[in-house]
């Protein structure tokens, strides 16, 4: 008889969290520590890295690790990997969470602005998944399989104003979720390769969205564009806990036969 309660337990297992000084990949780091795994936790944030991860070391002891990393460095994203591995022993999670949010009326978007959106949400993922499946493969640094996890966006799926970097960066990593995940499964690497699509969290990225509606033009002041946010959600705002928990199911064996798949966390946003 199939233990399914045990499907969601990570013992053992070893992951990187990539922007996980605080917010959602912090959250993240969190329930993967509760699940059983050990986490590298990575961010350009030095000083909050090192805090969060003294902080949950508190709680879970010598599971956990911080490492300086821009995700826009191929060099610092091999250092990374081989710390995991080297501090853990293997990688068999990876979570692509590092991200940005640039918000302009297109016409008034900067050409710089765009680029560096696209830098770090889209080039950091594919360097994540290029160094993740030299990791995870068979014959690589870990070898035994796994997980990769991106975190893409309900702005990947929909367009939505004044997010037009943004939409086209999350957007280029749902496929790029689709085309790596089917490449992995063909060559027989075992790795699965998944996205999840949020829609606005109550995080401090979440607040900048609202902020940004105001900035931009698009709604008279803070209140209005907060309520207005919220009631594209007819579940309401969404909570870290809710990305999290997804994590921990695409990470683990109980979503043993899902890959290239979406997984849409967004309160029905979308259904509307």
């Amino acid at each position: 008889m199939i233990q399914y309660l045990e499907q969601m337990r990570l013992d053992g297992k070893v992951a990187l969290v990539s922007g996980a000084a605080r917010g959602l990949g912090a959250e993240v780091a969190e329930a993967l520590l509760q699940a059983g795994a050990s986490v590298m936790l990575t961010d350009v944030l030095d000083a909050l890295g090192e805090k969060t991860a003294e902080l949950l070391a508190n709680i879970h002891g010598e599971r956990v690790a911080f490492q300086r990393h821009d995700v826009t460095s191929e060099a610092e994203w091999v250092a990374a990997v081989e710390a995991t591995v080297g501090r853990f022993g293997g990688l068999d999670i990876l979570v692509n969470n590092a991200g940005i949010e640039t918000a302009a009326l297109v016409a008034e978007c900067e050409l710089e602005d765009f680029q560096r959106t696209m830098a770090i949400n889209v080039d950091g993922v594919f360097l994540g998944i290029k160094h993740g499946l030299r990791a995870m493969r068979p014959g690589g640094a870990s070898g035994r399989g796994g997980s990769i996890i991106n975190l893409s966006s309900v702005a990947g799926l929909i367009g939505m104003p004044s997010l037009t970097a943004y939409c086209a960066s999350k957007g280029a990593v749902r496929l790029m979720t689709k085309a790596t995940a089917v490449e992995s499964a063909k060559l027989g690497y075992g790795v699965r390769i998944n996205s999840i699509h949020p829609a606005i969290i109550k995080t401090d990225m979440g607040a900048n969205v609202v902020n940004n509606l105001v900035k931009v033009g698009l709604a008279p002041d803070t209140a209005s564009a907060d309520a207005y946010v919220e009631s594209l959600h007819p579940l309401g705002y969404g909570q870290p806990r809710d990305v999290a928990s997804a994590v921990l199911f695409l990470a683990g064996p109980a979503s043993g036969w899902m890959t290239g798949a979406e997984l849409v966390l967004d309160g029905g946003a979308s259904a509307c």
